[in-house]
C-alpha cells in the first residue's frame, strides 16, 4: 500500500518531521524517526545526530530503535511501527529487520542512498529475515523540501 494515499500525516509522522526540523536546525541532515508501539502511542524519538555524536551510525532509526528497545525493556520491536522522513539506508533497514518492527513508513524516497525502494531492496532479499509491511508518501513533499533546502545551504556554504 502507497501511504499518499492517506489524507492526512499521522501524529507520529508530524513529530518525525518536527524532529527532522531541530536536527537541521543543529545542523544535522534533517532527518527524524518515531518508534509508535502497538497501541499507537510513542515509544521513542530521535533525530539524526552523526555529527553531535562524532558517530555515523548515530543514524534517527538507529538511535529511535536503541531508545525503544530500552524503554520497553526488549531486544525486539514486534507490534511496533517505525516512521522516518527518509527511506533507511542499508545499516537502517537491517537494523530495523533485526528489530522485527511490524510496519515502517516513510516519507521521502532516497534513490542515491535508500536500501528499501532503491538500492539494495534488502527487504526483497530472499535472505531478509524479517519483512515490515511498508508504507511510502506520508509526509514525502514536506520532509523532501526539508532536505532539498538543507542541502542547498550547505551547497552554498550557509551551513
Amino acid at each position: 500500500m502507497n501511504a499518499r494515499s492517506l489524507l492526512a500525516v499521522s501524529a507520529p509522522m508530524a513529530r518525525a518531521l518536527d524532529l527532522a526540523r531541530a536536527a537541521a536546525a543543529a545542523g544535522e541532515a534533517p532527518v527524524g524517526a518515531v518508534v509508535a508501539g502497538p497501541d499507537g502511542a510513542i515509544v521513542a524519538e530521535a533525530a539524526n545526530a552523526m555529527r553531535a555524536r562524532r558517530d555515523p551510525t548515530a543514524h534517527a532509526e538507529l538511535l529511535a530503535i536503541r531508545a525503544a528497545c530500552e524503554a520497553l525493556g526488549a531486544e525486539r520491536l514486534t507490534g511496533c511501527d517505525l516512521h522516518v522522513t527518509l527511506e533507511p539506508c542499508p545499516m537502517c533497514a537491517g537494523a530495523i529487520m533485526h528489530a522485527r518492527l511490524r510496519r515502517l513508513y516513510y516519507a521521502a524516497s532516497d534513490p542515491k542512498g535508500g536500501a528499501v525502494a532503491h538500492g539494495p531492496r534488502l527487504f526483497a532479499q530472499p535472505t531478509c529475515l524479517h519483512r515490515p509491511e511498508i508504507y511510502d508518501g506520508m509526509g514525502g513533499e514536506a520532509s523532501a523540501e526539508l532536505l532539498r533546502g538543507f542541502f542547498r545551504a550547505l551547497r552554498e556554504g550557509g551551513r
